[in-house]
């Protein structure tokens, strides 16, 4: 395992919470910062993971199945651009990552926390995000989203409510034993609000407020 000297964040939260579009206001900031910034996703980040994504997007499959793939796609992404970008003083900002799976594929699905820890530890060894973000909204407020959007509903979105109260519920927990390492923030305010909360987090991250000219501790 490389010794990691970049930072490196995850937003995660229930289809429908936003972070996709504060994961973009993130990657400009810290770019502000002169920061440079590995901007990635999981499922995908590598042309394997891009078409594992499109696979697990689209085809039902065994439970056992759709995990493995998960993790195969992130061995993949964890080798060909985390560790690269992190051992060389980049950061890392990936919309998705491991908390996903357990909320997913463990909340969601039902999976054995057991497996999926191991599957973890396995495959990402010593690496953990220094920082996830957690987006955290009502299921009822998500589904009206995800209800809006102009485009196909992938397999994931078109679940049902029970399945969302599930996953959300398996993210909160997650956080709850995370040590600080996952913030939750709630996706139910003003954009000006949850960037204010963003602001604070990641300047902490920086070791320093994100006001005048900082000193990067990486």
């Amino acid at each position: 395992m490389v010794t990691l000297r970049g930072k490196f964040i995850t937003l995660d939260g229930v289809d429908g919470a936003g972070k996709s579009t504060h994961l973009a206001w993130v990657v400009d900031k810290l770019r502000q910062r002169g920061i440079t910034v590995v901007q990635t996703r999981e499922p995908g980040g590598t042309l394997l993971g891009e078409k594992l994504r499109a696979i697990l997007l689209s085809e039902s499959m065994h439970l056992e199945t759709e995990a493995l793939l998960m993790f195969a796609a992130r061995r993949e992404h964890i080798a060909q651009v985390i560790e690269p970008a992190l051992s060389v003083g980049h950061w890392v900002v990936c919309d998705r990552f491991t908390d996903a799976s357990f909320a997913y594929q463990g909340g969601g699905r039902g999976l054995s926390v057991h497996k999926l820890a191991v599957l973890e530890s396995w495959v990402q060894e010593e690496l953990t995000p220094h920082l996830t973000l957690l987006f955290d909204i009502p299921v009822e407020i998500a589904l009206g989203r995800i209800g809006n959007m102009a485009r196909e509903l992938d397999r994931f979105e078109q679940e049902k409510t029970d399945f969302f109260e599930r996953v959300r519920a398996a993210y909160l927990a997650r956080a709850a034993q995370s040590e600080g390492r996952i913030r939750v923030i709630s996706a139910n305010q003003s954009i000006e609000n949850i960037q204010k909360e963003l602001e604070e987090l990641i300047g902490t991250l920086m070791g320093t407020r994100m006001v005048g000219k900082p000193t990067l501790i990486l």
